[in-house]
This record gives C-alpha cells, structure tokens and sequence, in this order.
C-alpha cells in the first residue's frame, strides 16, 4: 500500500481562509494524493538518482536498483560497489554520491537519525552538506520523506509555474514569493501540492502568464 502525504481538514480550511484565490483553486482540484517515501535513507538515494532526469526514468532507474539490491540500505549498497551501481542506468558520478553517502552512515559521520529531529532549517543545512544534494533536494526530502508541513520552494520552477498561474503574475520574484510564504505558513507543504498540480495542468483554463521563454534546467551543486 501506497503512503501518501498526510493533510486533511485542517489545512485545507486554513488556506482557504488566508488565500482566497488559492482555495478555488483547491476546491476546483481537490483532494491530492501525493506518494512518499517514509524511509529517510532510501529518499536521500532516489532523490540523488532523480536529478536531472524525468520522472519516469528515475522510477525505472529506482525499479532496477530494488529489484536487484532487495533493498536500499547502506550495506546493500556499498556491497554492490561504484560499477554495479552504474549498471542500474545511473552515471559514475551519482554512484559516488551515493557511496559517499552510504559510508558516511555507515561510519557514523553522518547522522541520519538526528536529521529526522532536526528544525527544517538545520535539516536542509545538514542534507546540503551531503555530495549531490543541494538546498532544493534538502526541500524536498524534508516535504516528501519526513512530510514537514511548511515547505514551499523558492528553487522549485513548478512551484514559481504554479504561483504565476494561481495569482496570475508573470514573475514571481524573491518579494513575492515571500509574501505568500508568509501568507500561507504554517501549511505551505498542502499549498505546495496544489501549486504543483496547477502547474501540471489539473485546471485546464488555467494557463501561465509568463512570457513564452525557455526555462533552463535546474542545476544541483
């Protein structure tokens, strides 16, 4: 069975009752079922094999490595070693993150449990200082993992995509963004799911009012 990230009621009448335009958008959609992943070692390596390449390429890459490895753990993977890891359709260079990451659980020098404890702001400092994770993936990790309620990305481009649409500015710069952070806080997770389905075209007549320009990819350090 499936885990999704957890909202109900409770953050949905909360936004509502901050964010007008924001709560049709929410009742145009409804409810959301957006997977997680509860393990917080797995979802540091899927997210580290995730970069860069679409979805359904990290869901085959992630399938491969699964289905051969049994299961994703700091063992299974240094076992497996740099090649073996590449094989799965990942690059060298993710294999070493991967590994640094394994071994630095393995010998202690990273704190995986501690993370979990950690204020969002010490949690994405912590996971940032990690090869191959950069503050957005922390982001994400802290949202889809440890299901923090108050993550709303200013490095995630469906999330800027989405607040465009939903408020229908053409940009939405550092100001903005953080009057609506501010707005929509302590629930900024829900909010973030919403704008995420709004990008995705979940309102069909709901179009973007930015120029037409190409976006470049993000890049993680």
């Amino acid at each position: 069975m499936s885990a999704y990230f957890q909202y109900g009621d409770e953050e949905i009448l909360y936004l509502k009752s901050r964010d007008k335009k924001l709560g049709e958008v929410i009742d145009r959609i409804g409810h959301i079922n957006r997977p997680v992943d509860t393990d917080l070692f797995s979802a540091v390596v899927h997210h580290i094999i995730g970069q860069q390449i679409s979805t359904k390429a990290q869901q085959t890459l992630w399938k491969r490595m699964n289905d051969d490895l049994g299961s994703v753990t700091a063992d299974s993977l240094l076992a497996a070693g740099r090649d073996h890891i590449q094989s799965f359709g990942t690059t060298f260079r993710k294999a070493d993150y991967i590994l640094d990451f394994a071994g630095r659980v393995k010998n202690g020098s990273f704190d995986i449990e501690a993370v979990e404890q950690m204020s969002d702001e010490e949690a994405i400092q912590a996971l940032s200082e990690l090869k191959g994770i950069g503050v957005w993936t922390a982001e994400m990790i802290l949202l889809f993992c440890l299901q923090r309620p108050d993550i709303l990305s200013y490095g995630d481009l469906a999330i800027l995509r989405g607040m465009r649409m939903v408020y229908r500015h053409r940009e939405i710069d550092r100001m903005k963004f953080e009057k609506y952070r501010q707005r929509l806080s302590p629930c900024c997770s829900t909010a973030s799911l919403y704008f995420w389905a709004a990008a995705g075209g979940a309102i069909p007549d709901l179009t973007d009012p930015a120029p037409k320009i190409k976006e470049k990819k993000r890049k993680e350090k």
